[in-house]
This record gives C-alpha cells, sequence and structure tokens, in this order.
C-alpha cells in the first residue's frame, strides 16, 4: 500500500491501524501509520523517507508495551517476522536481528550447545526490545551478553557499536545523539557442557507453574525495587485479583495485570496507577513501571 511522500517500500504499510491486534494485552487504538519492512533494506528506505521528527514506535510482540486507546500519533515500525535472521558466527558469538523471539534465541543456543543466553527464554519479546530496556530474567541481563549492537540512526545510516555507546542501567538504556533503534545485536557465548541447557528447562518449568502464561499481560508490569520483589509488595497490599473494568491483578503471579475481552487501556492504566498508590501508602516504596506507555487517551 502506498501513500504519498513514502515511495519503493516493499513492506506492507497500513494507515491507522488498531495497535490492538499487535500489543500482547490486546489494547490499544490506531497507529497513524503502521509498517512491515520485507527486510532491513527495506526498513532503512523507510526511515530515510520519515521526516525528521517523526515519532516512531519500535514493535516486536508488543509485549511490555501499552498503547493507549487514543491510538499513536506517528509511525509504528513492526520487526517480528522481517528482521529475523539469526546464526552462529563464530565459536563465541551469535548474531541475531531484532526481530527474533528471545525464546527462539535461547532455544538456538542450547540447540547449538551453548551457554550464556539461557536466559532469554524467560524474555517475553523480541531481541530489539531487550535491547531497548535491557530486558532480563533468572539474573540474567541482556547488555551483559552483548558484544555489539547494530543501530539505525534518523538520517538511515547504520553502525555496529560497542555497550560504551550506550548508558546502560537496570532496565535502562540511554542511547547515543539521533539514535533511532536496533537492527541486530552480536551476543556472548561460551561451548555449553550440558548443565546450563538443564538449568534453561528447569527455569522455563519454573515459569509455567509461577507466571499465568498464555493469557493477555504484558509480562511483569513493575520493576523490581532494590532488595525486594514487586509481586511481593503488591500481595502485601491485598491487591490480588484486584479489578477495574476489563483489567485484573493476576492471582498467581501479583506482578502481572491481566485483560479480559473487551477491556480498555485506561483500565490498565488505572489499575497501575492504584498499584502504585496503595504500596506507596503501605509500605513507603514507589513501584516503577517495566513497562512503557506511549499513545494518546481516548477522546470524550
Amino acid at each position: 500500500m502506498a501513500e504519498p511522500g513514502l515511495a519503493k517500500l516493499r513492506g506492507t504499510l497500513r494507515l491507522n491501524e488498531p495497535l490492538a491486534r499487535h500489543t500482547s494485552w490486546r489494547v490499544g487504538g490506531p497507529a497513524d501509520r503502521y509498517f512491515e519492512p520485507a527486510d532491513r533494506e527495506d526498513l532503512i528506505a523507510l526511515v530515510r523517507q520519515l521526516p525528521q521528527r517523526e515519532p516512531v514506535l519500535w514493535l516486536g510482540l508488543g509485549s511490555n508495551l501499552l498503547v493507549r486507546d487514543g491510538g499513536f500519533r506517528g509511525t509504528v515500525i513492526a520487526l517480528h517476522g522481517a528482521l529475523d535472521g539469526l546464526s552462529r558466527e563464530d565459536e563465541t558469538t551469535v548474531m541475531a536481528e531484532a526481530g527474533v523471539h528471545c525464546a527462539r534465541l535461547a532455544k538456538f543456543a542450547q540447540q547449538q550447545q551453548l551457554a550464556g543466553l539461557g536466559f532469554m527464554a524467560g524474555i517475553p519479546g523480541t531481541v530489539g526490545g531487550a535491547l531497548a530496556m535491557n530486558a532480563g530474567a533468572w539474573g540474567g541481563e541482556t547488555w551483559r551478553a552483548v558484544l555489539q549492537a547494530q543501530a539505525i540512526f534518523r538520517d538511515g545510516h547504520s553502525d555496529w557499536l560497542g555497550p560504551e555507546h550506550f548508558g546502560i542501567a537496570y532496565r535502562t538504556v540511554l542511547p547515543p545523539p539521533d539514535f533511532l533503534g536496533f537492527i541486530a545485536a552480536r551476543l556472548r557465548v561460551e561451548p555449553d557442557d550440558g548443565s546450563h541447557a538443564r538449568t534453561t528447562r528447569e527455569s522455563l518449568a519454573r515459569r509455567k507453574a509461577t507466571q499465568p502464561v498464555g493469557k493477555p499481560s504484558a509480562g511483569s508490569t513493575f520493576r523490581n525495587p532494590p532488595g525486594d520483589h514487586a509481586a511481593r509488595l503488591i500481595e502485601s497490599c491485598g491487591l490480588k485479583g484486584q479489578r477495574i473494568g476489563g483489567a485484573a491483578v493476576s492471582e498467581l503471579h501479583a506482578n502481572f495485570i491481566l485483560t479480559d475481552e473487551g477491556a480498555k487501556a485506561a483500565d490498565v492504566e488505572q489499575l497501575i496507577q492504584l498499584i502504585r498508590t496503595t504500596v506507596k501508602l503501605n509500605t513507603g516504596i514507589e513501584l516503577e513501571p517495566e513497562i512503557r506507555v506511549v499513545g494518546e487517551a481516548a477522546h470524550a
């Protein structure tokens, strides 16, 4: 589909695309433009045609993301299914493009008898999203494994950069000037004697037993505060099962918010605020959301 001013694109371009179709909470209003590139060259072609100040939202599996009911005024670039290259470069390096599912990356490393990426099996998103937020699970963090990340900039050029070019902290990544998004990463691995594969299987089994896997959620809603766990704090305040509209705190894991059919993004956002206020009032601790909130509220 063509749009005036955007030429020679081979991927799929849709206007006013409902983002509820593409987020794991199944809520969210429309994006002005929604683009699924055919490959990285097609992605670069789009970026070079975007206005300099165009708001851009990168989308993988739509986890760790809340799009408000009024939608997103700008361009959404959806990479899952497009940038899905995954290969072993040498004995200590795996290359993964930004659209690769983190669980697929963990399984690939396991099949290649490589250790160091098993924690990726616990991240419900893509490599691009994991890079953008320094996602982690089971004691592992994305940027501890990154040798280089391929970044794309506002003018359409790309470059392989080491971790020293980014400000890396817990669930936080500060990019260099004019950075737009991630295309791929080279990740550090080492030969596995079998113990890491066993640990990964055991961790996946534990995740299935303790988290509401397979139900509409965005993964963990809040960051763990230093020395404590968000789920414990939320549960200690009696908030398991707390509901606003079509959104509810999981009875299985208190740091997960689940949505019903017909839920609104406003339900989720109001529930997040209720949890933060209640935990602050009862414990003195200010919970920080792990999820990103983007877009505009619905017009009355």
